[in-house]
């Protein structure tokens, strides 16, 4: 079987200058590319550039995944989007990475499934992870709770990816609404093959999301709002930091929005194990 590689990479927040455009060019002469987009598919050989320098410099997501089973999800979004959230409870394992690049955070998600030739793979596209960005710019931490669970779920079948202490983490915060994923969440969990029986194990804990808050609501907050908070937003704005001024805006309404989380009480270990009665009790009916 012939080797099939997927380049994707998709600027959000700021659209790619003419120069920028035509610097991404040098790195291939037959990648679609436009001011938001850079798609290219490769049936021999490599792609010359950099992901990680790509994402830093130009866009703000980058897909790759290939028909031996290697998939990878670059998101880009300001730090101030996840302030307060430490990153090292959800971000784990081999495969998984978050890293600071300037003012942004740089969520680094891979799924490897080696040896194992995709004949009828999924033809993934950015479209869906686009939404899940947008989520996490809006305070849902749904994703990074899948990521989570995608990253110990790999223990399920290496037991040489974690020691055998690490059985006794404890799992992040555990969000609410875990038991009804929006479309783009569930596309993130097929991207990092997370298995279903994980999934429902870690949802038993989940309490449902709260009523979305009304735009009566959100005008008296906008109202109660410091004027320098206004001021520092619309600068924001207007320099065409969108997402920066949205996330800090979204980190003050966290305390009226719905969508909080519950501490987090089981171990790694206990959910493992608790998933794998799951698939035990399931499949034996």
């Amino acid at each position: 079987m012939s080797e099939y590689q997927y380049y994707e990479f998709l600027a959000v927040d700021r659209p790619l200058t003419s120069e920028q455009q035509a610097a991404v060019r040098e790195l291939s002469t037959r990648a679609q590319i436009t001011a938001t987009s850079f798609t290219n598919e490769y049936h021999w050989g490599d792609f010359k550039g950099s992901p990680e320098e790509l994402v830093r410099d130009f866009y703000d997501l980058h897909l790759y995944h290939a028909n031996w089973g290697s998939r990878r999800l670059l998101l880009k979004l300001p730090a101030s989007a996840l302030k307060g959230v430490r990153l090292e409870e959800y971000v784990v394992g081999d495969h998984m990475d978050a890293r600071r690049s300037g003012k942004n955070v740089i969520l680094d998600l891979g799924s490897e499934e080696e040896d194992q030739w995709e004949e009828d793979f999924q033809e993934w596209t950015l479209g869906s992870f686009a939404a899940v960005r947008a989520e996490l710019l809006g305070g849902d931490l749904r994703p990074l709770y899948l990521v989570f669970l995608a990253a110990i779920g790999v223990w399920a079948y290496d037991e040489d990816a974690f020691d055998y202490d690490d059985g006794d983490i404890l799992e992040p915060p555990v969000p609410t609404g875990l038991g009804d994923l929006t479309g783009a969440q569930r596309t993130l969990a097929d991207f990092l093959r997370l298995d279903d029986d994980l999934l429902a194990e870690a949802a038993s804990a989940s309490p449902p999301r709260g009523a979305v808050v009304g735009q009566r609501d959100a005008r008296e907050w906008v109202a109660g709002l410091p004027t320098t908070a206004k001021d520092e937003a619309i600068i924001a704005l207007l320099a065409g930091d969108h997402a920066a001024a949205r996330a800090e805006l979204q980190r003050r309404f966290q305390g009226t929005a719905a969508g909080d989380s519950v501490e987090g009480s089981r171990t790694i270990g206990e959910l493992l194990d608790n998933a794998a009665k799951r698939k035990q009790t399931r499949t034996s009916q």
